[in-house]
C-alpha cells in the first residue's frame, strides 16, 4: 500500500497539484486551490437539486456546508496528532492501520473514476444541444447524437492522459474558479437580459425529492480528499482553519446564487444540467455552454492519473512507457463504455453524493477523529455532534443511494 502515499493526496477531481510543501503555499494560494477543490461539476446541477427539493431545502444547503466544514476541521485536527501524515489515505492508515489506507484509498479513487465519467456525459449532451444534426462515420458506420460526441470527447482526450507529467495541465483545470463565476454570470444574463427572466414560483417543499437533493448537494462540497494535502503544504498551517472557512462561505454564495437563478428561471423545468435550459441561440447560453466544455477537457488527465499511477504500482513493469499508455488507455475505454451505458448526468452524480462523497466527507473525518483522539470519546458537546453527524451521514447515505440506484435502473 505504500504506493499510494505519494499520489493519492496529490490529485482530485477539482484540484491542480499544489507547490511542495517545503515550499510553502502562501494562505491566497491555499484558498485558491481551496476554492477550487470544491468549484466542479456540481454548479451546473444545483439549480436541479434546488427544484427536486423545493425552496425551503436550500436550508439544507446550508446545513451541508457547516457539516462538511467541520468535518474538514476534524480532518485538520487529525493531521495535527501526527507530523507524518501528509493526506487522506495516512489519516485513515492512522486510524485504523492499513485497512483504514485502503478502504479510504477505493473510496477516493472510485469517486475519481466516476467524476471522469461524468465528464463524458456532460461532453455528449452538451455538444448534442449545441449540435443536434452532427454525425460521423467510423469504420464504416454512422454514429451520430450524444454517443457521437462521447466518443469524439474520448479521442480528443485520449493523448492527453498519456502524459507524465501533468503541470501545465493541472494549471490550465485551475479555471475552475473563474469558470464558475463566469457560468452564474452567463446565467444571470439569460435571465435578465436574454429575455427569460425569473417568473416560475416553484414549490416550497417537496419531500420525495429530498434525497436526490441532498445527494447533490453533498457532491458539491466533496474536497476532503485533498483537504489535507492542502494543510500540508501552507508555509502556516495554523491558518488552515481561516482558509476552510473561507473556501466553504464562498462555495455556498457561488452554489445559492446559481439554485436561485435557475429555479427561478425554469421552476419545475429544469434539467439535471443548467446549461441544457438554456435557449441555444443566444450569446449568453453560448459562453454558458462552452465555458462547461473546456473545463473536463483539461481536468479528466489530471483525475485519471492518480489511478492510472496505481495500477501501475501493481506491475513488475512499473516504468515501461508502454504499459502506462495500455492502461490509461483502458482507463478511458472503460469511462467510455459506463457513460454509455449510464448516460444520466444528474442521477450518476446522485449517486456519487450520497454513496461516496457522503462516505468521504461526512463519515470517515468523524469515525478517524474519534479512533485517533481519544480525548474526543469523553461525552460532551462535540461527542453528541459528531455522533449526529454520523447518524445523519448514514441515514442520507443509505436513503440517497437507494434512491439513486432505483432512477438509473429505471432509466436503463
Amino acid at each position: 500500500m505504500e504506493c499510494l502515499k505519494a499520489k493519492e493526496g496529490e490529485s482530485h477531481s477539482q484540484l491542480p497539484h499544489p507547490e511542495e510543501p517545503h515550499v510553502g503555499t502562501t494562505f491566497l494560494r491555499t484558498c485558491f486551490n481551496g476554492l477550487n477543490a470544491l468549484s466542479g461539476v456540481g454548479i451546473l446541477s444545483i439549480p436541479y437539486a434546488l427544484s427536486q427539493g423545493g425552496w425551503l431545502s436550500l436550508i439544507l444547503l446550508f446545513v451541508v456546508a457547516v457539516l462538511c466544514w467541520y468535518t474538514g476541521l476534524l480532518l485538520r485536527r487529525c493531521m495535527d496528532s501526527d507530523p507524518l501524515i501528509r493526506s487522506y489515505p495516512d489519516i485513515g492508515e492512522k486510524a485504523f492501520g492499513c485497512k483504514g489506507r485502503a478502504l479510504v484509498s477505493i473510496f477516493m479513487y472510485l469517486e475519481l473514476y466516476l467524476v471522469a465519467v461524468e465528464f463524458l456525459i456532460l461532453e455528449g449532451d452538451n455538444l448534442y444541444k449545441l449540435f443536434p444534426n452532427a454525425g460521423f462515420k467510423l469504420a464504416g458506420l454512422y454514429i451520430g447524437g450524444k454517443t457521437g460526441f462521447v466518443l469524439l470527447t474520448a479521442l480528443v482526450i485520449l493523448p492527453t492522459t498519456w502524459l507524465k507529467s501533468l503541470g501545465m495541465l493541472a494549471y490550465v483545470s485551475a479555471g475552475g474558479v473563474s469558470a464558475s463565476v463566469i457560468l452564474v454570470g452567463c446565467v444571470l444574463w439569460v435571465g435578465a437580459v436574454d429575455g427569460v427572466g425569473f417568473h416560475e414560483d416553484g414549490v416550497l417543499l417537496n419531500w420525495g425529492g429530498l434525497p436526490t437533493t441532498l445527494s447533490l448537494f453533498t457532491f458539491c462540497y466533496c474536497g476532503h480528499a485533498v483537504f489535507p494535502t492542502l494543510c500540508n503544504s501552507m508555509k502556516d498551517r495554523s491558518q488552515f482553519s481561516k482558509v476552510l472557512l473561507i473556501c466553504f462561505v464562498t462555495s455556498t454564495i457561488t452554489y445559492g446564487s446559481m439554485a436561485v437563478l435557475g429555479y427561478l428561471m425554469y421552476g419545475e423545468y429544469l434539467k439535471s444540467q443548467v446549461t441544457l435550459n438554456l435557449p441555444i441561440r443566444k450569446i449568453g447560453s453560448k459562453l454558458a455552454i462552452y465555458t462547461t466544455l473546456v473545463n473536463p477537457l483539461t481536468k479528466y488527465a489530471v483525475i485519471t492519473s492518480p489511478i492510472a499511477t496505481a495500477i501501475e504500482e501493481a506491475f513488475v513493469f512499473r516504468d515501461s512507457r508502454y504499459l502506462s499508455i495500455l492502461v490509461r488507455t483502458v482507463i478511458v475505454i472503460s469511462t467510455v463504455v459506463v457513460a454509455l451505458t449510464i448516460p444520466f448526468f444528474g442521477y450518476v452524480m446522485a449517486f456519487i453524493g450520497a454513496f461516496l462523497s457522503v462516505t468521504v466527507s461526512l463519515l470517515l473525518p468523524c469515525l478517524c477523529y474519534l479512533r485517533i483522539d481519544k480525548s474526543a470519546r469523553s461525552f460532551g458537546l462535540e461527542l453528541v455532534f459528531i455522533v449526529g453527524i454520523l447518524i445523519i451521514g448514514s441515514f442520507v447515505g443509505i436513503i440517497g443511494t437507494y434512491t439513486s440506484i432505483k432512477q438509473i435502473a429505471k432509466h436503463l
